[in-house]
């Protein structure tokens, strides 16, 4: 049994590939657990093993002592907070709403304020990791926010992921999280010309990984993606459509800081084309396939 601090009840807001798998890591964890997702049938097993079932977000947040949201874009997490429905109206004073959600730092910022004009504590809170490590309890999580909090949060965090990284104040987890996921998708892309190059020159994809996984050029998470380029396994560890909207966002950010990407605003755009041919639901790592002309 659970006792004192880590006796907290927990909500969980968000039942897709990520949410799905952290929130079956704090039943793990010995947790209770009450969930609610747009679609109920995403909840089922979950329930099945435990977890109470929320039937709107107003309902989950009054049962609970922190609510975790892990959404697909800030729409939707406006959606699911605010509103006569929305759990920052069952929220208790003095609760914490910990954000998992990709969105920008602006709007992250802007929920810390409604959250306090309810007496709740705003942490953003995005991972690093897609379903394998959020199966495992291997993510990352870089932290925005009262530091009070997130270490109020550590032992549900600790359920869920290998590290916990401090950033500072509300918005700088998703701050963050712009200039990881700009990395991500710029080197997914990048590697997917490069051996489209290797092969007009007539070098094989297994020569090329072979070389060029094994130098410093190369981000280490094109090791597991590679393998699924050869079995044109393009299952959904992180959807391309999820992608694009990451890009667009650093995109906005970009513009609110007065700062030019012209690269990574080319590279949206090719991510937006290849959403627009059929490849949206497919992992990212699909853009090889798409520039590959492998498109049917």
């Amino acid at each position: 049994m659970l006792s004192g601090e880590e006796a907290m009840k927990v909500g969980f807001v968000g039942l897709g590939i990520m949410g799905s798998r952290m929130a079956r890591n704090l039943i793990s964890g010995g947790y209770e657990l009450t969930v609610h997702n747009r679609t109920r049938e995403k909840a089922d097993t979950l329930v099945a093993d435990g977890a109470g079932w929320a039937e709107t977000p107003k309902d989950l947040g009054a049962a609970v002592d922190v609510v975790f949201t892990m959404l697909a874009d800030p729409a939707a997490v406006t959606g699911m907070a605010t509103g006569g429905d929305g759990f920052l109206e069952g929220l208790k004073k003095g609760t914490v709403w910990v954000d998992c959600s990709t969105v920008d730092p602006d709007f992250s910022r802007q929920m810390a304020q409604a959250a306090k004009s309810h007496g709740v504590d705003l942490l953003d809170i995005p991972v690093v990791g897609t379903k394998g490590p959020a199966a495992s309890g291997e993510l990352v999580f870089l932290a925005g926010g009262k530091r009070e909090a997130v270490e109020r949060c550590r032992p549900l965090l600790d359920c869920m992921g290998k590290e916990l990284i401090y950033l500072g104040d509300n918005g700088q987890g998703a701050a963050m999280k712009m200039v990881v996921n700009l990395l991500l998708g710029s080197a997914m892309s990048a590697y997917a010309e490069a051996l489209i190059l290797g092969q007009s020159l007539g070098l094989s994809n297994k020569k090329i990984a072979e070389v060029v996984l094994d130098t410093p050029v190369a981000a280490p998470f094109l090791r597991g993606k590679h393998p699924l380029l050869e079995q044109k396994n393009y299952q959904p560890h992180f959807p391309l459509r999820w992608m694009r909207k990451d890009l667009q966002l650093v995109a906005k950010t970009a513009y609110e800081q007065n700062v030019s990407l012209p690269a990574t605003n080319v590279i949206k755009e090719i991510y937006g084309l290849a959403q627009r041919s059929g490849l949206g639901d497919s992992d990212f790592a699909a853009i090889y396939q798409y520039l590959s002309g492998d498109v049917k």
